[in-house]
Formats: C-alpha cells, sequence, structure tokens
C-alpha cells in the first residue's frame, strides 16, 4: 500500500472512531432525559427513574474485561462492528419500549446498549492514540475525540428535552422516538462504512501469545489478581467506580430537579416543584453541563503539561464539593440568562461540569502510574468500574428520601474519596518488574 493510500485509509478511521465517540455520549446521555418521561408516564418514583442509567452502567461491570478479551483476540474491526450492531438493537428496543408502554423493556434496551457503550469505548480510545502513531499526536487524536464526545452528551439532553417539553399526563417514552431514530441511523451508517473500511489491527493477538494462553502460561485471572496488588491502582479504581455517579448523577438529579411535578390519582398534575421550568428548558440547561465538560477538557489539555494530575484533580474535586455546597443552599429564585430562566442552583450545578471534565483520565494517570505490562489489563479493570453507574439509583432513592438537592450530599461525599485519592491514595507503593 502506497503511504498516500495508508494515509487516505487512516483518515476515514480517524473519522470512524470519532463517529463512534459522538455516538457513545449521545445514546449514553438518553437516560437522564428517558427517566423523566418514567416519572410521567409510570409514575416512577426518584429512584425507579434512574434504572435506565444503572442498567446502562451495570453492563460495563458484565463486559469491561471479556470486552478487552474480544478487543485482543478478534481485533478492532470485528469488535467495533460487533458493538455497532449491539448498539443499534440496544437502542431498537427503547423504542419499541415506548409503542408498547413498557419501562421494564425500556430497562432491558438501555442494558443492551451499555454492553455497545463499552465495547465501543474499548475500541476508540486505543486506536485513535495508535493511527496518530502514538505520542503528542495519538493523544491529541483522543483528545479531538473526546470533544466530539462531548458534543454528543451535549445535544443528547437538549434534543430530548425539546422533545419533551411540556410535562403532561400524556407525556410518554414515544415522545423520544425521533432522537432514537437518530441514534439508529447513526450506528446503521457506522456499521456499512466500518465493514467496506479497512481497520489497521496493531494489537491483535499474536501466534505466540495465542499459545502462551492456550498452554496455560497466562490467563486473565493471574493477571488481574497481579495488578489488583497495586494499591494506588486499586484505590484508583474505586475512585472511578465513585466518579461515574458524580458525573452522571449531578445532571441527572438536576434534571428531575427541573421538571419535578406532583400527580393526583388520576394522572393529572396538581403542583410543580420549585425548581419546574419544563422539559425543554431542563434539557437545554443539562446540556450546558455537557458543554462545561467539554470546555474543561479543551482547557485541561492546554494547561495538562503544566500541572500534574494529582494538582488537578485535587483542584477540581475541591471546587465541586464547593458548587454542590451552593447548588443545595443557593436561594430558591428564579435567574435569567441567555433568554432562560431557570433555578439560580441549576447554576452552580452547570458549573460542576468544569470540575468532573478532566477526573477520568487524571484519575486514570495517577492509578496506571508504575504498571508497566499491566497496563492494558488496568483498563479493562477501569471500564468495568464503569458499572459505578448502578448507585444512581441510590441518589434518586435519597432524592425521595429527603429532596432532590439534599441527595447531593452523596456526590459529597465521593468527591470527598477522589480528593482524598488525589492527596493521599495515588502515591505510588511499588512499580512492576
Amino acid at each position: 500500500m502506497s503511504q498516500e493510500n495508508k494515509q487516505g485509509g487512516n483518515v476515514l478511521a480517524i473519522g470512524i472512531m470519532f463517529a463512534l465517540f459522538f455516538a457513545i455520549a449521545f445514546v449514553t446521555n438518553f437516560a437522564s432525559s428517558m427517566g423523566v418521561i418514567a416519572k410521567s408516564q409510570f409514575n416512577a418514583s426518584n429512584a425507579l427513574s434512574q434504572l435506565g442509567n444503572a442498567a446502562n452502567f451495570i453492563a460495563y461491570l458484565f463486559m469491561g474485561i471479556p470486552g478487552g478479551l474480544i478487543l485482543k483476540r478478534k481485533g478492532y474491526k470485528f469488535t467495533a462492528l460487533t458493538a455497532v450492531a449491539v448498539g443499534f438493537a440496544g437502542v431498537g428496543v427503547q423504542l419499541a419500549s415506548g409503542y408498547i408502554g413498557s419501562f421494564p423493556v425500556y430497562v432491558a434496551g438501555a442494558f443492551i446498549a451499555g454492553f455497545s457503550m463499552c465495547m465501543l469505548n474499548l475500541v476508540t480510545n486505543p486506536l485513535l492514540n495508535t493511527l496518530g502513531g502514538g505520542g503528542n499526536r495519538g493523544n491529541q487524536l483522543v483528545q479531538f475525540g473526546c470533544s466530539l464526545n462531548s458534543v454528543g452528551a451535549t445535544l443528547s439532553p437538549i434534543i430530548l428535552g425539546m422533545l419533551i417539553g411540556e410535562i403532561t399526563k400524556d407525556t410518554a417514552f414515544s415522545n423520544a422516538a425521533p432522537a432514537l431514530m437518530i441514534a439508529m441511523g447513526i450506528f446503521a451508517a457506522a456499521f456499512v462504512v466500518v465493514a467496506l473500511s479497512k481497520i489497521p489491527e496493531p494489537h491483535m493477538e499474536t501466534a505466540e501469545e495465542k499459545a502462551a494462553r492456550l498452554s496455560g502460561q497466562t490467563s486473565v485471572l493471574k493477571d488481574v489478581a497481579a495488578t489488583l496488588k497495586f494499591r494506588h491502582f486499586t484505590l484508583g479504581a474505586l475512585a472511578i467506580f465513585f466518579y461515574i455517579v458524580i458525573e452522571v448523577g449531578v445532571p441527572s438529579m438536576g434534571n428531575l430537579y427541573m421538571t419535578e411535578c406532583v400527580k393526583n390519582e388520576a394522572g393529572d398534575i396538581v403542583s410543580k416543584g420549585p425548581g419546574y421550568v419544563g422539559g425543554a428548558i431542563a434539557g437545554a440547561v443539562c446540556g450546558a453541563y455537557w458543554f462545561c465538560m467539554m470546555i474543561g477538557r479543551i482547557l485541561g489539555g492546554v494547561v495538562g503539561g503544566k500541572f500534574s494530575s494529582r494538582a488537578q484533580v485535587s483542584f477540581l474535586a475541591t471546587a465541586g464539593i464547593c458548587l454542590l455546597l451552593a447548588t443545595m443552599f443557593a436561594p430558591v429564585k428564579m435567574i435569567t440568562l441567555f433568554g432562560y430562566q431557570f433555578p439560580l442552583s441549576m447554576a452552580f450545578m452547570v458549573a460542576v461540569g468544569l470540575c468532573t471534565s478532566v477526573m477520568w483520565g487524571g484519575i486514570f494517570n495517577m492509578a496506571a502510574e508504575g504498571l508497566g505490562k499491566y497496563v492494558p489489563m488496568g483498563s479493562g479493570i477501569f471500564m468495568a468500574m464503569v458499572f459505578g453507574g448502578v448507585l444512581i439509583p441510590v441518589q434518586g432513592y435519597l432524592a425521595d428520601k429527603i429532596g432532590i438537592l439534599s441527595s447531593y450530599w452523596l456526590s459529597i461525599a465521593l468527591l470527598a474519596y477522589v480528593l482524598f485519592y488525589a492527596l493521599i491514595g495515588s502515591r505510588v507503593s511499588k512499580r512492576a518488574e
């Protein structure tokens, strides 16, 4: 293959990875807005409304390490095609749930989609780094991908919020059908393009590695056990588990706060919460949270060479705690910004997005230090720990019991652990030989 053809193939492959980065966040963020619909259509509690979020993330527990094995043994193209097909099916099940009016079917669809999101994450990050040639160029491509991921995360609640509009007794899952169809279209197009493209396979299992695996010289359990012996890594994996709850739980609770209604037995709305602004504005405000994450990632890339991961995460965890306290105790009043009227407390919630923006990368960098040959297994374990999203219904339960804004005490507690990890728990106790 000529150098020119190789570069053209890389450009196409990079474009595919960028599109998948967008799709990952676009589909994952359906869950928060769908929770608003679940409260309306099925009169679900705050806790039950977050089961879609939980189902999506708990799938990572089951697919994190197996997904890494599929990637190693079958390659990037096979894994990407499988992930896209599974994603199409998962979103399709969610779409069907709207027409048959079944909340359990929706949760099942979110769980299926979660498998796809996990596999796509395993493909996009290392492949973009490889396509860029590693080093600064590879990191730059990953950061561009993360930016598109943030664009998808921003647009998802905005589009769904517009589709939901004013909360009424007729608000139902079918309202979200156009957004789900867009997602299915993205997956269908991606499948065709990936199938017709030549994707490089730099990390495919070699004949020697396969022979060692089959002879029992290496095993997944041995590598997992060896990786978990690094105390700073294990504490970092727990930090990632908690971080997912913070990142997703903060805007999810904000969405519930801005769409809170009380219904009678007939399903009619008899009162609205103090922060009620309707689905469209709530979606726009939550979209602003994810937009702040994108801005934070861009800024993080700019200052990343000047400030260590430990310094960045410590500062942002502290700032996040302060902003959440302000969210909880701000005066109950509306403010107007860019022509939108929304609660003052939600302005502080939006700013938390700046704090969560670079935590994933920062925590991973600290945890991976000194792992040596165990970095790939560490990546798989980290991906599995994304199932921390299973705790989001716990925050919903707290919202039912002590109030939506008061449920942010859980977020504050988890941020306190992240702060502890950055300051103390991340210190490397030993290095791989």
